[in-house]
Formats: C-alpha cells, sequence, structure tokens
C-alpha cells in the first residue's frame, strides 16, 4: 500500500513573519501553488497560496504573510494514500503538508504527483457532467491582465478559458500573472491576456467519461480541463473534481 512518505517531497517554506514580497518571490520561483508556514523552528502554522500574493500589488512592502495565513490539515508519513486524498480534498488545496509526531514539517506531497498514481489504484465513476463545475468565468483575449487580477482576487477562481467568437483559444491562471508580474502596475496595465494565455487548450466534452478527463490531465500535465459542448463552454473539470468521483 502506497503512503504519504512514498510522496514526499521537498516544499518551500515560510516564517510567518516573512514579509509578503518574500512569499510572491518564492512561489513565483517554485512550481508550488502553496507554501508552508512555520515557526521559525519548523512548527506548522499553516500556509499561503498564490491568490494570496496577489493581493499585494507593492514591488516593496513591509507586510508579513501572518495576515494572510490560513490553516491546513497535515498527514503523517505513514499515511495511506487514500487518507492523504480525502485530506486533500477537505483542504481544497494543490498539496498538503507533511509533519512528523511533533508536528514538525518533514515536507509536502504535491496533488500532480499523486493523481496519477490514485486514477490507476481506484475506479473513476460517471460523467464529466456528473462533477464539473458549471458556473464557467470566462474572458477574451482581448481583455486586460488587471481584469483577471481583479477577478481572481475577488471571485476566488485561479484560472478561466479565454473565449474568441465563442471557441475556446486558450486558458489563463493566476500562475500567468505570478510569473509575468506586470500586473502590480495596477489600473495602468493595459497588458492583453493573449500575451499571457496557454494555447492551444485540451477540451473535454460534458458526456465523456470522467476518467477520459483524468488521463487528458495526466497525459498533458494539466490540472484542468474546460467542458465543451457543441463548441460552447459550458463547465470546467479540475483534478479535485475527478477525486471526487473515485470509487
Amino acid at each position: 500500500m502506497k503512503r504519504a512518505m512514498d510522496f514526499l517531497v521537498d516544499f518551500p517554506l515560510l516564517r510567518s513573519d516573512d514579509h509578503i514580497t518574500k512569499a510572491r518571490q518564492t512561489l513565483r520561483d517554485n512550481v508550488c501553488r502553496e507554501a508552508f508556514v512555520h515557526d521559525g523552528k519548523r512548527k506548522l502554522l499553516g500556509y499561503i497560496d498564490i491568490t494570496d500574493v496577489l493581493r499585494v500589488t507593492a514591488t516593496k512592502s513591509n507586510v508579513t504573510i501572518d495576515g494572510f495565513r490560513k490553516n491546513i490539515t497535515p498527514v503523517h508519513p505513514g499515511d495511506p494514500v487514500r487518507d492523504v486524498l480525502v485530506v486533500i480534498r477537505e483542504n481544497r488545496t494543490d498539496s498538503v503538508p507533511v509533519v512528523d509526531d511533533q508536528g514538525l514539517l518533514l515536507g509536502g506531497v504535491p496533488l500532480s504527483e499523486l493523481f496519477p498514481v490514485v486514477i490507476t489504484m481506484q475506479r473513476l465513476q460517471g460523467l464529466v457532467s456528473d462533477c464539473m463545475t458549471q458556473d464557467v468565468v470566462t474572458c477574451t483575449p482581448s481583455d486586460t491582465v488587471q481584469r483577471i487580477h481583479t477577478l481572481i482576487v475577488d471571485s476566488g477562481y485561479t484560472a478561466f478559458p479565454v473565449v474568441k467568437k465563442k471557441t475556446v483559444t486558450g486558458m489563463i491562471s493566476r500562475r500567468d500573472l505570478l510569473k509575468d508580474g506586470r500586473w502590480r502596475t495596477g489600473a495602468e496595465c493595459t497588458i492583453a491576456v493573449e500575451s499571457l494565455m496557454k494555447a492551444p487548450v485540451y477540451t473535454i466534452g460534458p458526456d465523456e467519461p470522467v476518467a477520459a478527463a483524468a488521463s487528458l490531465m495526466v497525459r498533458h500535465d494539466i490540472s484542468r480541463l474546460p467542458v465543451v459542448e457543441e463548441g460552447l463552454v459550458v463547465g470546467i473539470i479540475d483534478r479535485h473534481d475527478v477525486l471526487t468521483r473515485l470509487s
């Protein structure tokens, strides 16, 4: 039986008194969507994610991450994979911290590493339409990056299908904004979405099996897929949605 220790990797760590600008740089330099926060002695205090660091636009700031820190449930090295999945789903994060018996951080388990293994261990049930999110916010290639920044901060969504003449032409995510950095110019930012979006974009139909969506995510190393029916975006499905259909 696979356990948390089998997927344990080093994760970016931050102290609660670190500045938010350091957190922003840390997440920009790593592939992780979250960084774990500790007390200076590796005692887990919570986590901070990309959306949190996007809330502060200043290049230099004395604001610390403590005001953005959120609670997160950890796992232990010997926990079986099924329990790790439950915790990730409850946390609604893309990773989970691994701690020892004293609550000291050992590292983390990223969902991206766990996902390909889990979907082969357990059967996926149902269709994409059974678990997709139907309330989808889209944007156009000509929308400004500043609009996307506002949507991310205000709505809690982390990625948006880019639609031109009712056809999906790309995806733009909070990581795209974080890596580019020009969103920090605020209302003056007139950079178009098409300059940052990822293309081509992979899509799936609502009547396709969830297993087909999972296979596409693994094959192309992506975390979500727009759901398209008769050329129109009718939903979006991500790794967390897929996990709800495990038998």
